[in-house]
């Protein structure tokens, strides 16, 4: 009698449980995305039909599989048009429903803005505070950022911020100068003794992004968490593979208990930060040591590490700080060793590789370090500061190839964005399409997909006819905290590279850009490098 009352007992759990687990489901999955679907048409947000629960989805991926079998996807021409190459679902619904649209994925709604003036309506000054991150990317990558500065929000976001910010002051900046050179040297000995072992006049053909995301990653580590190569190697290696395992597979975004039906993948990802976690608080707990060992004198290191571990000390003055937990520490340094090389490596590889394809480019850039440097001399602030054509260089190359090529926010409450009472609903997700917008004819005029780095001549927008047109780093207050640490790494990397080679693009290289949360090569950057000593003969 007990057992069977006892089965009896299990039975009726399970059945509450599925019968909970269905009413869950049946209300996140379709009467509520139903319901604000509802409202959003109702303001006048249309776009493509959902069909709850995947909501977009199915198109998004067969739109993605039709362009991957076209062969006008991948070219031996480098052409910077590339927004319906990376994004052919955007392209098609913008020429159907217009620069502002709803989308779906799964039950979340997303509105897509490529309209600089919508955005600046729902986002500017005090709008500003009225938007978060989305809940779903939040939960999405967790095992990548955490809770980092990227993710976080309200006073948790400030108090970061606050103590992120000094470790990319404009001294600390400088005095990683020597770190940059010094790594980036050796990056350049390997391609010396590549092209050597060749042995050709013409030189030799590299991929020169495997050096330089490498390169970056070596920098960040050992500039912003003073670890060396082997340390740092190791929690790049873990990182790309969290990076390829989240945004390579085909995952349902946004659909509710999705992750039940990939439960293998989530154990991966899950297991796999993990294991960067346990390599991070080593290094941690490897610091702490040492400014234990050293009784204080560490404290005068004021690298991105030290700053953080700062952030723990008492506050003076009869103030109480709010300490930071081993895991929000753990969050921030998988936060920032990963976007601390990501922007910078893509930058100075899309550079080399327009700067291949227009060598008159090439020239300009060297007869200015010429000027302003001394020949082969080492780098410094003030000098790397008078580059002023090798900035309108960066800020072209931001343009056309923006490292981050959305921005999302998540209204926190309703948003009221004109006279009329338009509102987006609390809870709708903003997409805002980077690339589609810094490659608007109508903002930037005919010449949009060209590769044009005058235009920044006249001003740090380069002409753009809107002041939201162009965000490299984003907007508003969470604009990138790390933009000038990228300025200056791409200054010293790309001035050593063009003081040693010249470049060429190599018959090996397909012009195929894609999104992996950053915008990419699909295959490396092969370029021909000839040691200009030699090509100068």
């Amino acid at each position: 009698m007990e057992v069977a009352a006892a089965l009896h007992a299990a039975m009726l759990a399970l059945a509450t449980l599925a019968m909970a687990t269905f009413v869950y489901f049946l209300h996140a999955a379709w009467l509520s995305p139903t319901a604000t679907r509802r409202r959003l048409r109702s303001v006048g947000f249309g776009g493509p039909a959902p069909t709850f629960p995947l909501g977009n989805l199915p198109e998004i991926a067969a739109t993605l599989a039709a362009a991957s079998c076209s062969s006008s996807t991948a070219t031996a021409a480098v052409s910077s048009d590339i927004h319906a190459a990376v994004f052919p679902y955007f392209a098609r619904w913008r020429a159907a429903f217009g620069k502002v649209f709803v989308y779906w994925l799964g039950a979340e709604p997303f509105l897509y803005v490529a309209d600089p003036e919508f955005l600046k309506s729902a986002t500017a000054g005090a709008m500003g505070r009225l938007w978060g991150k989305p809940d779903v990317f939040r939960r999405d990558r967790m095992p990548m950022f955490g809770r980092g500065l990227v993710m976080a929000e309200g006073d948790d976001w400030t108090r970061h911020r606050q103590i992120i910010a000094p470790a990319f002051s404009a001294t600390n900046l400088n005095d990683m100068i020597g770190v940059m050179e010094e790594t980036t040297a050796k990056m350049l000995g390997e391609w010396s003794e590549a092209v050597a072992a060749v042995g050709r006049i013409a030189g030799a053909v590299v991929d020169v992004e495997k050096g330089v995301v490498r390169n970056a990653a070596e920098i960040i580590a050992r500039a912003s968490f003073g670890i060396g190569d082997e340390g740092g190697a190791r929690v790049f290696e873990k990182l790309q593979a969290m990076q390829s395992m989240l945004f390579r597979s085909n995952r349902l975004v946004g659909v509710p208990l999705a992750r039940l039906l990939h439960l293998r993948k989530t154990y991966e990802a899950w297991k796999l930060g993990r294991e960067i976690d346990a390599l991070l608080l080593d290094i941690i707990d490897s610091r702490r040591a040492r400014q234990q060992d050293a009784g204080g004198q560490e404290k005068k290191n004021r690298d991105l590490l030290s700053l953080l571990l700062a952030g723990n000390d008492e506050a003076g003055e009869g103030k109480k700080k709010r300490l930071m937990t081993s895991r929000e520490l753990v969050d921030e340094c998988k936060t920032f060793f990963f976007g601390g090389h990501e922007t910078t490596a893509l930058a100075v590889s899309w550079t080399l590789l327009m700067l291949a394809a227009h060598p008159e480019w090439q020239r300009a850039l060297r007869e200015e370090l010429r000027e302003v440097t001394a020949e082969d001399g080492p780098l410094d602030a003030a000098a790397l500061a008078k580059l002023t054509k090798m900035g309108w260089v960066l800020s072209e190359v931001l343009r056309l190839y923006p490292p981050s090529p959305n921005v999302q926010r998540q209204a926190l409450q309703d948003v009221t964005v004109d006279d009329a009472g338009t509102t987006i609903p609390r809870g709708t997700n903003m997409w805002v399409d980077v690339v589609a917008m810094h490659h608007d004819e109508a903002l930037w005029g005919a010449d949009a997909n060209e590769f044009r780095p005058e235009r920044f001549a006249a001003g740090a927008q380069g002409g753009c006819r809107h002041r939201m047109g162009y965000l490299p780093f984003g907007f508003g207050g969470r604009i990138c905290v790390g933009r000038n640490l990228t300025g200056m790494e791409y200054r010293v990397v790309v001035a050593m590279v063009l003081r040693r080679f010249e470049l060429a693009v190599a018959p090996e290289y397909w012009h195929q850009p894609r999104v992996m949360l950053s915008l990419r090569p699909s295959d490396g950057v092969q370029l021909l490098l000839t040691p200009l000593q030699q090509h100068t003969k």
